[in-house]
């Protein structure tokens, strides 16, 4: 199994049969390397989003179309788009598990907000969203964007996640102190990757306190489209 960073919250999955694209925002993210766009999407089969923040969504439509694949997320926003965006979709709900080339995806909850740029204001997308993906004997928490929550009691207990990312960069999300906190309380992590950081100055830079906050845990500081082997 093989993660890859994209820069804020975007990730490549290459897991059992599927490449998944998480929340692909490539074109004007200051992190991400323009000139690495096809090595990033190449062989993509499946793009899955947590909610419909431009900094979420980004180049969701443009890959879909170009690679001819599918976009799984909240039904709301999903249906929307393959009304009127022609694009092909799975539109599912929290609860809800697909099958994704082999990986079983199941929508948990998230607390944060959803919508897109409307010509009269932001317009509803659907709940935001996180996502336990389970393949390869592994099972992957994507937070999505999210503070803490006490359903991440019940989800880590279920789920029993060995893999987090967390949304950790703070003022939009949890802070790192905040991220490490809630990995301690709710959960048994082997693995933690932070996200949602080191876009924006408005951002947390690094992830010292996530570190010092998990001792005995792997938390890997990732640099975008350097492949992490799970």
């Amino acid at each position: 199994m093989k993660l890859t960073w994209l820069g804020h919250s975007g990730f490549r999955l290459e897991i059992e049969k599927a490449v998944i694209l998480i929340d692909p925002w490539l074109s004007g993210n200051p992190m991400f390397p323009a000139d690495r766009r096809d090595e990033a999407i190449t062989g993509a089969t499946h793009v899955l989003l947590t909610h419909g923040h431009g900094d979420h969504t980004g180049d969701t439509l443009s890959i879909a179309r170009e690679l001819k694949i599918p976009v799984a997320g909240i039904y709301d926003l999903i249906n929307t788009w393959q009304t009127h965006q022609g694009i092909e979709g799975i539109g599912f709900n929290k609860g809800g598990t697909v099958d994704l080339g082999g990986a079983r995806v199941t929508m948990v909850n998230a607390a944060h907000s959803s919508s897109f740029d409307g010509n009269e204001g932001p317009v509803y997308a659907g709940h935001e969203s996180g996502y336990m993906i389970a393949g390869e004997g592994h099972v992957i928490y994507v937070s999505g964007d999210t503070d803490i929550m006490a359903d991440m009691g019940w989800m880590g207990e279920y789920h029993q996640p060995d893999i987090g990312i967390l949304s950790a960069g703070g003022h939009f999300t949890m802070d790192m102190e905040r991220a490490a906190w809630a990995a301690r309380k709710y959960f048994n992590f082997k693995t933690v990757i932070p996200c949602h950081y080191r876009t924006f100055p408005l951002l947390a830079q690094d992830a010292e306190p996530l570190k010092a906050g998990l001792p005995g845990v792997q938390v890997i500081e990732p640099e975008v489209m350097q492949p992490i082997t799970l």
